[in-house]
């Protein structure tokens, strides 16, 4: 299942959260190298304070975790303008209740390799955008707005993503960072659910995940 988690439902999915800081603590800090803040074995930073919506993707028991990403309005406190405001024009207007940021999407690939270990990589991470787009959709949503390295665009158009590359900076790590603005509309949605073979929805509900789980490595 893939849920929203929003403060107030923490203590419910408490062990889901460990999990993930721990995941991206293992994907942000151990394998990419990047300068984030760590506890132990986990990788927190101010943002994670600031009432952000996890979208997570986990077991009905709410025990596992799979994949994650975090999100953030634009209207508060984002990395996008604390940080990264250099990656894109003065002239973009990137303020407003629609626009939200996505940052620290990951996927624990030893739980997925576990639980499905016939659904590669990238057919999971095209799965987690998916549910991306769907909450988004139901939220009132009509733009995502992310930091990432110019390799991960091939990732995003391969799962049928529509990113407009707002522009790109240097002096972050060993790869520039581009902004790019996430296009949400039922028409993305239909792409995306088409290129994994999807009929149904993802986000939300109790269903027998597994079975989608199925159909995306069958696809």
């Amino acid at each position: 299942m893939i849920v929203s988690i929003q403060t107030f439902e923490r203590p419910q999915y408490r062990r889901v959260l460990r999990q993930m800081f721990e995941t991206r603590k293992r994907v942000f800090f151990d394998t990419l190298n990047w300068d984030v803040g760590i506890e132990g074995d986990k990788e927190v930073d101010v943002y994670d304070d600031c009432n952000p919506v996890y979208l997570v993707w986990c077991d009905r028991e709410r025990s596992r975790h799979y994949g994650s990403v975090r999100l953030l309005p634009t209207t508060g406190p984002t990395l996008l303008h604390d940080v990264f405001g250099s990656t894109f024009p003065d002239a973009a207007a990137l303020t407003a209740p629609g626009i939200w940021e996505g940052t620290r999407m990951c996927l624990d690939e030893l739980a997925l390799s576990s639980d499905y270990p016939n659904m590669p990589a990238g057919r999971a991470f095209s799965l987690l955008l998916v549910g991306l787009c769907e909450f988004a959709l139901s939220h009132n949503i009509h733009t995502l707005i992310s930091n990432y390295e110019p390799h991960f665009k091939r990732i995003y158009t391969r799962a049928g993503a529509r990113v407009h590359e707002l522009g790109r900076a240097d002096g972050f790590g060993r790869f520039p960072v581009c902004c790019g603005a996430f296009e949400v509309s039922p028409d993305v949605l239909s792409t995306m659910r088409g290129r994994l073979g999807l009929s149904e929805p993802v986000f939300g509900g109790d269903h027998d995940f597994s079975r989608t789980a199925e159909l995306i490595c069958a696809a």
